[in-house]
């Protein structure tokens, strides 16, 4: 079974927005429509064609993102990922978006090119064993292994194995050059970025699936010693994932 397209259900039909975040979407392989910026349009686009990932402003004219993601929960099991975008940056509003269940909090407007990378991060199609998208994949080892999509850690642990596996020298050293690289690409800093990713290894240790867990670290980490340094766990999920990789394409 090939690896299907991720669809993308986007709550905004202008030409300035919408249109063209769908557009960029379809340039990156998925499958991307724009429905009015409306509670009800968007509700009722939900239970028709089931996106794998809906992209909505926090307000809407009749209701807001997560009133709308409380209605769909009640009625789908398996309910779409969310991406809240807002122009309003309050750490109080996105701690409420993320605690009703969003998987991502967009400052908007948003970049572009960078919005395939965010549905990827997010979306939670499964990954079949012939696939070869390096993100796709990366996505779906660290959400196995328990790493919460919602906190910062996740997209910096994220973009810092991709970068590893693009680029096996940034892990000759990781504070000199693996942090530094993830942290451009973030507006951030290296010290930031290496406590994120410690904070999304120890959230993964202590509450992940054990089971998978111990596959990639059973015998590789010392039991005595707890989680993994950061340095450890990138460079073991690095070297397993990139391994995939050349198994698939040969």
């Amino acid at each position: 079974m090939e690896n299907e397209s991720i669809k993308v259900l986007i709550g905004d039909n202008s030409a300035a927005n919408g249109v063209k975040a769908a557009a960029k979407l379809r340039e990156n392989g998925m499958i991307a429509y724009t429905r009015k910026m409306d509670g009800q349009v968007i509700f009722d686009s939900i239970l028709k064609e089931r996106p794998d990932v809906v992209i909505t402003a926090l307000t809407m004219q009749d209701t807001d993102a997560i009133a709308l993601m409380n209605r769909v929960k009640e009625k789908l099991v398996n309910a779409p990922a969310f991406i809240v975008a807002s122009d309003i940056i309050n750490s109080f509003i996105e701690r409420q978006v993320m605690e009703s269940g969003a998987s991502y909090f967009l400052s908007a407007p948003f970049d572009l090119d960078a919005l395939p990378a965010v549905i990827k991060s997010v979306c939670k199609k499964p990954v079949t064993n012939g696939c070869t998208d390096t993100e796709i994949i990366v996505t779906d080892v660290i959400q196995k292994l328990g790493v919460p999509a919602h906190i910062k850690g996740y997209h910096y642990l994220r973009t810092a194995i991709i970068s590893a596996i693009d680029n096996c020298k940034l892990m000759e050293s990781v504070t000199k050059q693996l942090y530094p690289c993830v942290a451009q690409k973030y507006a951030t800093t290296s010290s930031r970025v290496e406590r994120a990713i410690r904070h999304a290894i120890e959230i993964a240790w202590d509450r992940g699936n054990t089971e998978v867990i111990n596959s990639f670290f059973g015998y590789s980490v010392d039991s005595y010693r707890g989680r993994p340094t950061n340095s450890e766990f990138i460079a073991l999920v690095t070297d397993k994932i990139r391994l995939k990789l050349k198994i698939s394409r040969t």
